[in-house]
């Protein structure tokens, strides 16, 4: 069986990482392809949500691990981001258990990343990892498609808590950045959902007055 991995929300200040795979059988490789524009970030929202609901219907196992923003936090006390990453690929491997796996590495060194999950995972696995692998392989393409579309709804799902747009999350958005500026303003401090180490949230606090800034 053949598995795809993928995620979103690695660089957000707000929100979630969702890690998603899947697993398919080698024989509907082609029939998954037929379902997937190979960069999800092209397609609309609806459009996504609805080729995600294809997609599961059409795999024989699919597995979606949410970390939210303070266990990130957490591990970032003891962890290196890529080291995080490893970490939840290969619980998403463990869950799915392929004998072999494509996935978008989450590493500038995609070879190393992909030794370091063989070395991690029980099994004996084979495993191509590469950068913008959503866009060469059908079944991460997929992979990507359920990620995104998890965290669209996650993110949609704190905006409604907070009563507010809350944006993308990505510190590139403006929208995102307002909110946890007028947010800090307010409430003294950064929202549960926010990713309090890092330097986008750091900075914010350090611009109220509530927190260190890094110099």
């Amino acid at each position: 069986m053949i598995a795809g991995i993928d995620e979103a929300g690695k660089g957000p200040v707000l929100g979630p990482m969702c890690i998603a795979g899947l697993l398919v059988d080698e024989e509907k490789l082609d029939a998954l392809g037929m379902l997937v524009v190979r960069d999800s970030k092209k397609l609309t929202a609806k459009k996504r949500e609805s080729i995600a609901e294809l997609i599961k219907e059409s795999t024989e196992k699919y597995y979606i691990l949410e970390v939210r923003a303070a266990e990130i936090d957490e591990l970032r006390k003891v962890m290196t981001m890529n080291e995080i990453m490893v970490e939840c690929y290969v619980e998403v491997l463990e869950k799915l258990k392929p004998s072999r796996a494509f996935v978008d590495a989450a590493d500038v060194n995609p070879v190393r990343f992909g030794d370091n999950l063989k070395k991690k995972y029980s099994g004996s696995i084979e495993i191509t990892s590469e950068h913008r692998a959503d866009e060469k392989y059908p079944v991460v393409a997929a992979a990507s498609i359920l990620a995104k579309v998890r965290r669209d709804e996650l993110v949609k799902e704190l905006g409604k808590k907070a009563g507010v747009s809350i944006g993308s999350g990505y510190p590139s958005d403006p929208k995102t950045i307002r909110f946890l500026e007028e947010w800090v303003a307010e409430h003294g401090k950064l929202p549960d959902f926010a990713r309090s180490s890092w330097e986008t949230s750091k900075r914010i606090l350090g611009k109220s007055g509530k927190g260190q800034r890094k110099l």
